[in-house]
Formats: C-alpha cells, structure tokens, sequence
C-alpha cells in the first residue's frame, strides 16, 4: 500500500513540476523580457532610432534603409506610399509599388479579440513604422554599373492606363497582378504576383534582356522584422525564426540570433521565416534547386532587426532572351489543414512542423486531427472535447478496469490492514512485509491502481500541446461564460464570480471550471482506498487543491477535459466496486 501511494504521489509531483515549471519560472523570465523590450522601445523612441542600413551580409543591392525620423504610425507609413490593394477571402492589405514590397497584411479571419467587431490581427507592417515586418523579392548582379530595382524604385502597374487610378485595381485569387519598370539600359523587369484564397503568395521575377551585354543575376527572397516581437515565453512553445533546412526541423531564439549574428545553411527543398504563437511568415523558394539560406540579426540604437534570405542559383541572361524565378511567400494563420495541403500540392518540405507540435508530434498531430473531425461533427470544441475523452475512456476500458477492480479488491482489505497496522505498531518494514504477504495471497497488484495516472499523463500533456499551439482552439468558445477554450477560465471565487466589482491579481483567477476540476478530484479520491500512512493521506487530501490551484491557469478545455474525465472515471470506479470488484478470500470480521 505504501508503494502504491508514493507511486501516485510521485506522479502527481511530476505533473506539478512538470507544469509548475511554467508557472514559476518560464513566466517570470518572460515578464522580464517584456520589461527589457518596454525598455529598449522608450530609448528608441528617445533616440529617434532607425533601421540598420543592411541587413544581411550576403551581397544585396536592395536593404533595408536607415529611419531617419522617429517611427511613424502605421496608418500614415500607409497613406504615404502608392499601393495596390490585396483583397481575398482571408486577408486584407496592400502592395507597397516603391520597391514592390509586401508590408501590409492583415487577417480577415482573425480579431484580436473573440467580438469578430474587434481589430484584424496585423501580421505585416510598412517600413519605418514600430514593428515593421515586411516581405521583398528581386535580384543581385555582380556588376554594379547596371542598375537593378531597389527599395526607391517606384513600379508600375502593367496594363494600367493614365486614365485609370490605382483604386481600380486589386490582387485577388482570380486576378494577378503584374509590375513593371525599366532600367533604362534594356533591361525590362517584370513582378507577377498571385495569391491564393488563404495565405500563400507566388511571386514570380522575370527579366528581359533588350541591350546588347550579356548578365549574371542571381534570384533572392527575404523577410526583414524589426523589434524583438513579445512571445508567450513558455518553454514547450518554440516562437522565432524557424526553417526547414534538407528535411530536418532548425529553431532559433531571437536572444541566440541577436548573440551569434547569423546562420547560415544550404538546402534543397525546405522553407524559412519567421513563427509566432499562431501566425507564420516564411519563404518557400523552388524545392528542387539548391537554395543559400541565412538568417541574420543585429541591434542599431537599441532596436533588433532580424532577417531571413533566400539566394536561388545565379542565372545568365543573354541579349535578347529572359530569365524568371519563382518564390513562394506564406503569411498568415497556421492552420494545419492548409500547411499540410501546400505539403502535399507543392511539396513544401516537412510544412506542418511550423506548428509546434514537440517531441510527442506522432501522437500530437493525430490526435488534433481526431479533435477536429469530432468538432466538424458536433460543431463545437468543447463537445468535441468530452466526445474525446469518452473515446479515451473505450479505448482503455480493458486496462483500465482492471487497475479499478485491483483498488476495489484492495479497498475490501482495508480492515484486514487496519489489523496488521494495530498488531504490528510502528515497524514499518514489517508492516510492508505482511501486507505484501496479503497482497500476494489475495493475487492484488498494489501498483495496480497507478495504471489509471499513467495512461493519463501522456494524453494530457499531448492534449495540453494541441489546446496550447493549435490555432483552431484560439477564441473557440464552450457554453456559458467559456468563450475561448484556449484560455483560462475568466472567472475568479475570489470576486464572487463577477457578483463584487473587483478584478483580483492573476494568481487569485481561480475560476468555476477549476473548482469543478477539483471537486471532482476529492470525490474520486473517496472511492480510493486510503493510505496506511496518515502523513500520505494528509498529502493526497491536499492534492486536489494543489491542482486546482495550478490548472486556474491553464486552457480552460485542458480543464474541462479533466474534470470530465474524472467523472467518467468515478463513474466506472463505482460500477466496478459494486458490480464487479469480486470478493477477497479473507473473511472480514466484526470487531
């Protein structure tokens, strides 16, 4: 018995370290990180800070240029420029034409708040404003006599008359749209643009050669961030520059980037960019050629710039003739059912992992697609959810029987060991001895009752994942007042669940789902045989408050989850006890 409970204690300490982690470490570190990037924004404010002159060290006429005057505000960088408007079913933004830059991106299927009235989530931003993020395409030469298009160039649109504004035109799924300008030494450069109805960009370079002088040009890609974004600063969440690099997964923090200054790599087939929680910026040059990767980053006046390049080979353009490049661009949400089809259409190298499914990706991935295929049925999350866990629960049923019957038949024993524990006094080692010994002749596995603990552990942790990383979780919302299942429950007891005016600290956010958790937890408890030790039982008492406590923070449909489960648990504890639990050999006998 005593093994038993230093068993499920030990387990349940793993889940407190295992999560209390986060909690007591990785959210700390991240607070400060914030501080120190609150920081370095006054002093870039005060300093009237730019962006450094280049970006990356591999040979490029077009870089991103220095700021000469404070950061603007994003809707005036906008109105600054002359733009084509982007317009599809999932994004909304423009076309920078000086220097034919994507630099404004919003998603149209995503708010900053659950309310669909709320704000678009901005993902890309003009040059010279805070948090500029911003997306080019072009070509290099070695011969700095002939001129090539730079951040200044200012593109026309091709088949745009005099007579019509650049209001009447748009970049949608069904309507391409083609740039144009002019070296004025023969060189004619083209830029077509197509999106499709989510997120992915193609942009194809084309070059015509109409002088006499044969060139070397050499196709290139790039995303340029600048500031250090804020993260969630959980340590199973990777979120940075990311790339897939000959088939195999590459993760770099801002922190090491911004210390080591580059990384460089050569590739066939892959993509890189830049990923946050939910969001994803990356290049997806040609998957067959042999691409020159890096990323790079440097502080100027107190601002972080990252960027990330692709170099495709060097193509040789003879008078009279043409070159192209094709590149691809993703910018938008990190839908897993969209990455896993440009995978497959396009064969983007291994695209699905720019959605952070960790170590347990076999099992992570499987099962959110299990969650989804119960949501498209149920039409809601947290039903798909509870359908989940009754599946669970079949699944295991053969094994998970069998652990109950065990604590049921160990249960019945209780005063047989009551006996034993009078008769024996403080000798705990014989104590162990004897029960054993009735263990033994009983055939009970006392480890028996752990195998519920232990087939729960891997699917919580990988459920935790799915809630925690998967952007279909994100603002889903349950019954009543759950209105995002991938954030904690917004209640608190400590304001009387919103009856008193007061918004308690987020260590005191202890909310109704949490309580149900742990009430379920005491009662699951009851129909446990108790420990023979009174100190171990006073632990196992504290336990469900010590969870309680804990999961407050956590996704409030990792929350539902259990408490769910350990009504099913109660549920198939108590018919087993009463129906199946079987009789032990030892006569009880009243006293």
């Amino acid at each position: 018995m005593s093994e038993q409970r230093n068993m499920i204690l030990a387990a349940g300490l793993a889940f407190a370290i295992l999560f209390g982690f986060n909690y007591l470490y990785e959210q700390p570190k991240n607070l400060e990180r914030m501080q120190r990037l609150e920081s370095l924004k006054a002093q870039a404010t005060e300093q009237k800070t730019a962006m450094p002159e280049r970006t990356s060290s591999i040979p490029s006429n077009k870089v991103v240029d220095e700021i000469k005057k404070p950061f603007g505000s994003r809707s005036e960088a906008l109105q600054a420029t002359k733009r084509i408007k982007i317009n599809t079913p999932s994004l909304h933004g423009s076309i920078n034409l000086i220097g034919a830059t994507l630099d404004d991106l919003t998603l149209a299927q995503y708010h900053e708040k659950p309310d669909t009235s709320s704000q678009e989530i901005i993902l890309l931003s003009p040059n010279r404003v805070e948090h500029a993020y911003f997306a080019d395409f072009g070509w290099l030469i070695a011969e700095k006599e002939i001129e090539l298009p730079n951040k200044n160039s200012e593109w026309k649109v091709h088949g745009l008359s005099q007579f019509q504004s650049l209001d009447s035109v748009e970049l949608t799924p069904s309507q391409p749209l083609t740039l144009v300008w002019f070296n004025g030494s023969g060189l004619r450069f083209e830029k077509i643009l197509t999106v499709d109805e989510n997120y992915l960009f193609t942009i194809t370079d084309r070059v015509v050669n109409n002088g006499d002088v044969e060139v070397s040009m050499q196709p290139y890609g790039q995303v340029t961030r600048v500031g250090t974004p804020t993260t969630s600063g959980f340590f199973i969440l990777h979120e940075g520059p990311i790339g897939v690099f000959n088939s195999r997964l590459k993760e770099l923090d801002y922190s090491k980037l911004i210390k080591e200054k580059s990384a460089e790599q050569t590739t066939t087939g892959g993509w890189l960019g830049f990923t946050d929680k939910y969001w994803l910026v990356a290049l997806l040059p040609d998957q067959k050629l042999p691409v020159q990767t890096r990323f790079f980053a440097e502080t100027v006046g107190g601002v972080d710039v990252y960027n990330c390049k692709t170099l495709s080979p060097i193509q040789t353009l003879k008078p009279g003739q043409s070159i192209e490049s094709k590149q691809n661009l993703f910018a938008g949400a990190k839908v897993l059912r969209i990455l896993d089809q440009y995978e497959k259409k396009f064969g983007f190298s291994r695209f699905d992992l720019a959605v952070d499914f960790g170590w347990f990706y076999f099992l992570t991935k499987p099962l959110f697609y299990v969650l989804e295929f119960f949501h498209e049925f149920l039409g809601n999350f947290g039903l798909a959810i509870l359908a989940l866990t009754v599946l669970f629960k079949i699944m295991f049923l053969p094994l998970a029987n069998k652990s109950y019957r065990s604590m049921s038949r160990m249960k019945l024993l209780q005063p047989q060991i009551e006996k034993i524990k009078a008769r024996v006094g403080d000798d705990k080692i014989k104590l162990n001895t004897e029960m054993m010994a009735l263990y033994k002749k009983e055939k009970i596995n006392p480890m028996g009752g752990c195998l519920p603990m232990l087939i729960q552990a891997p699917i919580f942790f990988c459920l935790y994942k799915v809630f925690f990383v998967t952007i279909e979780m994100r603002h889903s919302p349950f019954y009543g007042w759950i209105n995002d299942l991938s954030s904690p429950d917004p209640t608190t007891i400590f304001n009387l669940f919103g009856l008193i005016p007061w918004d308690p600290p987020s260590m005191l956010m202890i909310g109704v789902w949490p309580l149900i958790m742990g009430a379920t937890m005491i009662l699951q408890q009851r129909l446990n045989p108790q420990p023979a030790d009174p100190m171990q039982a006073k632990m196992m008492m504290l336990m469900p408050i010590f969870f309680t406590y804990l999961l407050a923070s956590f996704p409030a449909g990792l929350v539902i989850y259990w408490a769910w489960n350990n009504i099913l648990s109660m549920g198939q504890q108590w018919f087993i006890s009463t129906h199946g639990a079987g009789q032990t050999s030892v006569k009880v006998k009243g006293k």
